[in-house]
């Protein structure tokens, strides 16, 4: 699949207006967006998630972590449309990988239960997108983004483990255990996803920088937890996703041979020669 926007039509007509999803005056997008929420017990939350979600996306798929409380029926009264999935196994890693094996739509768009993400910011994700990028990575430290959330200690971890990420596999991120991210569909078939807790976030930047997909950053504005307690464990996490870095192979020296023998620079050294 493309990631270039293209017709919601498969035949050989020019799609009419109404295949179009109406994003903003001066906006309109053909491929559908799918919204993954994995969530547990987050049923005083979610009327803060879905308040902020956009009326166009194409669907929402709440990943229910076997919660106790009202967490699937709150959902279902939000967005009477919203696909349930049932998590069987345990961890946000094993949450995301049940909600994008769900998911119909074109892009996908991660998003946390706990209301700390602002869906408006879903149309920056998607209009980077639809420009040409094939995974939008939400970053609290880029020019314009800011958190609530994170103590000193979470920030100090944060930079050492995405400078080593930086240094390691040739990526320039100024965020990395984040989990506000939308990309293509397609990018699903060139990265494994085998991690189930929150180390499945830095797994993704990994691995999508290891495929050599063009990725573009996107300010975002972490808030606080409106409700309960989040299951991070800085000091546990910290560890399993240092874990991931050192066990995940380096591959600078095979994307630079690609980028050298690109059919695109062959053809620019063939008009310069």
């Amino acid at each position: 699949m493309s990631s270039v926007l293209r017709p919601a039509s498969t035949g050989q007509e020019p799609p009419t207006a109404g295949k179009y999803r109406p994003v903003s005056t001066h906006l309109a997008i053909a491929p559908p967006v799918s919204v993954v929420i994995p969530a547990m017990n987050e049923a005083e939350n979610l009327p803060y998630v879905f308040k902020t979600l956009p009326d166009w996306i194409h669907e929402v798929v709440l990943v229910d972590g076997n919660s106790t409380d009202d967490t699937v029926e709150v959902a279902r009264e939000l967005w009477p449309e919203v696909k349930v999935v049932r998590q069987s196994g345990k961890g946000k890693g094993d949450a995301l990988i049940t909600g994008f094996e769900a998911c119909t739509g074109d892009i996908i768009v991660m998003v946390d239960a706990d209301g700390s993400a602002d869906g408006n910011e879903i149309l920056s994700y998607v209009s980077a997108l639809l420009s040409g990028a094939d995974f939008a990575k939400g970053s609290r430290f880029a020019n314009g983004g800011g958190t609530d959330d994170m103590t000193f200690i979470r920030k100090l971890g944060n930079w050492a483990l995405c400078t080593i990420v930086n240094r390691k596999f040739g990526a320039r991120y100024t965020d990395l255990c984040y989990g506000y991210n939308a990309f293509w569909r397609h990018c699903l078939d060139k990265i494994d996803l085998d991690c189930t807790g929150f180390e499945i976030e830095t797994l993704i930047n990994i691995r999508v920088v290891k495929a050599g997909l063009k990725v573009q950053e996107i300010p975002s504005h972490e808030y606080l937890r409106i409700h309960g307690a989040s299951n991070l464990r800085a000091v546990r996490d910290g560890f399993r996703v240092l874990k991931v870095i050192l066990g995940e192979r380096s591959n600078r020296r095979e994307l630079r041979r690609q980028d050298h023998h690109s059919p695109m620079l062959d053809s620019v050294r063939g008009e310069v020669s």
